[in-house]
């Protein structure tokens, strides 16, 4: 099976991808345009065996399309563009919405609110689910700080160690204890300063614990890399470790927003 899959994607790497393809990159991946040239064409070819590889689905009768594909598959692959031969493997099927969609908190089992509106969800072994509206948004504004894509498959990066707890799997124990050590303290530094009401560059919805911080801090690394370098250099040293990137060195800075607001969560 290993060597199947290895021809399939030799051969599909073969052929020359879509003009339409290089076209929607640029227009919605805004990362796309700052990369070096040899990030460039890794980041396309990886996201060709990721497009190819899931089960993509439209939902609420939305109909799927290349654009929806190659900005989902573009925005996703930029997470792993220091990490050759990495595709997702765990994640089979991604569904998209049109919009927000309806999602039912549970709690213990016990429903204990409805109709909370909804950007996108990562399940632990199942498929993430975006809203193709949010998704277009984010990935067409890279110095916004929220990028749904980034923050759904970052959850599915940090599962890979079998638990989404905000810790990743690390390469050595030396760094994963530096990581548990430094979380710790970014996490609780954000709680006390969301509970006070004092502007954060970190999104305050990655107070709500120590998952959504890990997805959070991820879209900042990726959306405002100077800002975070400049405001937390311990967490962005860690994350260019975590990613094998320094993203800080490719996109220019942007005007720091904070305290970003939240009219629909992303889970």
């Amino acid at each position: 099976m290993f060597f199947s899959r290895a021809r399939r994607r030799r051969k599909l790497l073969s052929q020359p991808m879509p003009e339409a393809w290089q076209t929607i990159l640029r227009a919605n991946v805004r990362h796309y345009r700052h990369l070096p040239a040899a990030d460039r064409a890794h980041l396309a070819d990886t996201m060709r065996v990721f497009i190819a590889e899931k089960d993509w689905a439209g939902c609420n009768g939305l109909e799927m399309s290349d654009e929806i594909r190659v900005t989902i598959g573009g925005s996703a692959c930029l997470l792993v563009l220091g990490v050759p031969d990495f595709y997702f493997e765990r994640v089979k099927s991604i569904l998209v919405y049109p919009t927000v969609y309806t999602h039912h908190q549970h709690q213990s089992g016990m429903l204990v609110e409805e109709d909370v509106p909804v950007e996108g969800e990562a399940w632990f072994g199942g498929p993430v689910i975006l809203s193709w509206r949010d998704v277009r948004r984010g990935a067409r504004n890279p110095y916004d700080g929220r990028n749904v894509v980034l923050h759904e498959f970052a959850h599915q990066l940090d599962a890979l160690d079998g638990a989404m707890g905000g810790t990743p799997p690390w390469p050595t124990a030396d760094l994963a204890h530096r990581w548990e050590e430094l979380i710790d303290r970014e996490f609780e530094d954000l709680v006390d300063a969301v509970s006070h009401g004092r502007p954060t560059l970190i999104d305050p919805y990655g107070a709500s614990n120590r998952s959504e911080f890990f997805a959070v801090v991820s879209e900042c690394f990726f959306e405002l890399p100077a800002e975070l370098r400049h405001w937390h250099p311990d967490l962005y040293e860690m994350l260019v470790a975590f990613y094998r990137q320094d993203p800080a060195t490719w996109l220019k800075p942007a005007e720091a927003k904070g305290n970003h607001g939240h009219g629909s969560i992303r889970l």
